[in-house]
């Protein structure tokens, strides 16, 4: 493992690694908010709601910024590449597995070594990670981040397709997929094993219907089932029942409203900040 008091490294303005210099935090010192949950779950929707009504909340450069910030161009660097965008997900998700492979628990390692100016009297109280996934990083950081607090958000997998074509982000982009093609199961076979034969029905309905291109069906698929391929979201669930009962939050975001979502969360903040 990386040494949590390697030199002070300024990734950006007010945000660095490492040892914290005089006036600065570890965000191991500092009351956390963080977010469990594989792309379209519903997290940037959750924190939405939980801002609207909830005062002294600062939010961390989320997840895919700590990785290129930080992780991405620490591997580049073991390849001896020039550090610069990487914007192919299925990449991405290739650099993060090797962070993840040479320093235990991947993202969250990442984030237990951010440091932050020292809050002064009347700054934000809570500070929100948007995200980690998968067993390995929430372990690690159930362990490195006694002061966090961690909300799971759950959807199928299904529905996190429909919410990837529904909000299209560019950065939710596959290398090698030609615009305007069409789509078929046969063509995704990894994805297709995550999807019963009603729902394969119920995707490849929004190409028949023009809703949406096949290419972006296509493209939306291989997001889902890289990231299922790197991450076992029940089990990293399961692991914070286990490993923080007492500030661990799980919620389905198919079944609760965001304000419902907000509200369970918010739960869990009060009663953290009651225990402290």
């Amino acid at each position: 493992m990386m040494p949590m008091n390697a030199q002070f490294q300024l990734l950006e303005d007010g945000l660095g690694a490492g040892a914290p210099p005089a006036g600065w935090a570890a965000i191991v010192d500092l009351p956390v908010l963080v977010l469990v949950g594989v792309t379209g779950v519903g997290k940037s929707t959750a924190v939405n709601a939980l801002r609207s009504g909830w005062d002294g909340v600062s939010l961390l450069p989320n997840r895919r910024k700590i990785a290129d910030l930080l992780v991405i161009p620490t591997v580049q660097g073991w390849d001896g590449e020039t550090p610069g965008a990487v914007t192919d997900r299925r990449l991405r998700f290739d650099y993060t597995r090797r962070y993840r492979e040479r320093y235990s628990g991947g993202l969250a390692h990442a984030l237990s070594r951010l440091v932050l100016p020292r809050p002064q009297a009347g700054a934000p109280g809570l500070h929100i990670f948007d995200g980690l996934r998968g067993a390995d990083e929430v372990t690690f950081a159930a362990q490195s981040l006694p002061l966090a607090r961690f909300a799971v958000l759950h959807a199928p997998d299904v529905v996190r397709v429909e919410r990837l074509l529904q909000r299209r982000d560019a950065f939710d982009q596959v290398a090698g997929l030609e615009a305007g093609g069409g789509f078929r199961w046969e063509d995704a076979a990894e994805g297709r094993a995550l999807f019963t034969q009603e729902e394969q029905d119920r995707l490849a309905a929004l190409v028949r219907r023009g809703e949406v291109d096949g290419v972006e069906l296509a493209a939306k698929v291989a997001i889902v089932a890289a990231e299922r391929r790197n991450y076992d979201p029940h089990a990293a669930a399961e692991i914070l029942r286990r490993e923080a009962p007492d500030r661990t939050v799980v919620v389905d975001t198919t079944t609760h409203s965001p304000a419902e979502a907000a509200a369970a969360i918010g739960e869990l903040i009060h009663a953290a900040a009651g225990s402290q």
